[in-house]
This record gives structure tokens, C-alpha cells and sequence, in this order.
């Protein structure tokens, strides 16, 4: 059992590290981040367009001030499960970053859903750890659907097909049983993943604006293990194309004011 605690935590957040090393609450980031989960992908963001390194997160990964047609986001690689990502939330926060838009692979549990296609989650399914720490017990947490209808705009425009529906967030890779799987399929569930219910409790817990999505990566709804896509430069041409949604809502959200 965790205990859920409302006092404010005993270490604070001490913000980015800056191309030093060193924590740096003092540096300004601009207020929109997009996190991508993947390495490849985030070193094919940055060959295409003009990105300044501005500093970096637990274990080096970087950050970078990102300029896409008018406007200015916090690009940066994220890290992959609730205690990791959630740090780094924490963390871009005090350097500015108040909207968060991240995205990363997931494996479905309907295999209709097509290799690389885009998954929309509304709610996630907690069976992580890190989300218990920032909002009290629930079986799931309602993810926030402020920016579900223009991203399907944006989807529309660029012809992604997409689905949309629950998610189920372990920390547990190798324990993604068969029983749990079909428990989760009679919920709804479509997609299962490391991060989404941290993300949603984190930015929940802090009131920051954000929205997460997926590309359709292994199979879960099968006799055996389906890889599919699973490995970061399977299909990696097709994968190239999805972050320019991230991009674009990011766009769009500041043009907009939103």
C-alpha cells in the first residue's frame, strides 16, 4: 500500500541542469515543452530544425530551445517511466515550462490498431507507483482533454489515422501478464505504456496544462508476443513523421493563447 501524502515534498525541485552540469532554476525556458521518449527521434528533430542546447536532464539527457515557424518550445528527451519523467516535470517547471506535450511508442491491445498509427488516451489505468504519490488512490486517473479536439484537427490535416480510448500504465515491463491484459481489454483499454497515468498525476497535482499521445508500437493481442515495431528505428521513416503533431499543436496552443 502507498500513502499518499499533501504536504509538499521534503527535496524541492531545483531545476535544469545547464551544458555545465550544474542546477540552474535561473535559466528561462520557453513555457511549452515537448518531451519525446525516443533518441533517434529527438536527433532527427533536431538535424531539421534550428535547435539551441540549453541544458540537460538526470543522466544527460538534453533539452533544447527549438524555434518552429513563429514561435519558441522546450524540446526534450524524456525519461522513460513515472519516477523519471515525473522528475522531469518537476524540474522544467521551475524553469518555465507550464504546458507539456509528450509523446512516445506504446503497445496496443487490439490488433486492429494499425503499426504506428496515433492512440488519443482519455484516462489511464494506474498500475504504476509514482502517480499514488501525487494524487490519492483511484483506479484511474481522467486525463486532460483540453487540446483532444484540436489535435484531431491536426491529425485530420496531416492523414493520421488515430484511436482513441484508455490506456494502462505499468512500471513493470516483463510483468504485462496475459490475466492483467484481458482485465484491462473488458475496461476499454487499447494501449499500455510506462508514463501516462505519472504524467497525468503530476500535472494534475502541479495544475499544468499538458497532453500525451502514442504511436502504435507491439502487440499485445495475440497467441505470442507480436514485436511489430517495438525497437526505436523499426518503421523508422513512418515514426519520422509524428512529431511534427507535437510540433503543430505546440504551435497552435500558443498562437491561440491557450
Amino acid at each position: 500500500m502507498i500513502l499518499y501524502s499533501n504536504e509538499e515534498g521534503f527535496i524541492k525541485p531545483r531545476g535544469i541542469k545547464n551544458n555545465d552540469g550544474i542546477h540552474d532554476p535561473n535559466i528561462k525556458l520557453p513555457h511549452i515543452g515537448v518531451g519525446v521518449f525516443s533518441e533517434h527521434l529527438l536527433k532527427d528533430i533536431v538535424k531539421k530544425f534550428k535547435c539551441v542546447k540549453a541544458g540537460e536532464l538526470m543522466q544527460k539527457r538534453p533539452i533544447y530551445i527549438l524555434e518552429y515557424k513563429n514561435i519558441k518550445i522546450t524540446l526534450f528527451m524524456a525519461g522513460i517511466s513515472g519516477p523519471w519523467i515525473s522528475q522531469d516535470i518537476e524540474e522544467l517547471n521551475i524553469n518555465g515550462v507550464d504546458t507539456l506535450i509528450i509523446f512516445g511508442n506504446c503497445g496496443v491491445l487490439d490488433k486492429s490498431i494499425a503499426d504506428c498509427s496515433i492512440i488519443i488516451p482519455n484516462r489511464a489505468y494506474r498500475d504504476d507507483g509514482t502517480s499514488y504519490h501525487y494524487l490519492p488512490d483511484s483506479e484511474y486517473v481522467e486525463l486532460d482533454n483540453k487540446y483532444t479536439d484540436l489535435f484531431k484537427d491536426i491529425l485530420k490535416e496531416y492523414k493520421f489515422e488515430y484511436t482513441e480510448g484508455a490506456t494502462w500504465t505499468i512500471d513493470a515491463f516483463y510483468r504485462e501478464t496475459r490475466e492483467k491484459i484481458e482485465l484491462y481489454r473488458k475496461k476499454g483499454v487499447v494501449c499500455v505504456e510506462m508514463e501516462g497515468a505519472s504524467i497525468g498525476a503530476v500535472c494534475k497535482y502541479k495544475k499544468l496544462n499538458y497532453f500525451t499521445f502514442y504511436y502504435a508500437g507491439d502487440n499485445l493481442d495475440s497467441v505470442e508476443w507480436e514485436e511489430r515495431s517495438i525497437n526505436q528505428l523499426s518503421n523508422f521513416d513512418k515514426k519520422t513523421k509524428v512529431p511534427i503533431l507535437a510540433l503543430e499543436l505546440a504551435y497552435k496552443i500558443e498562437n491561440n493563447n491557450l
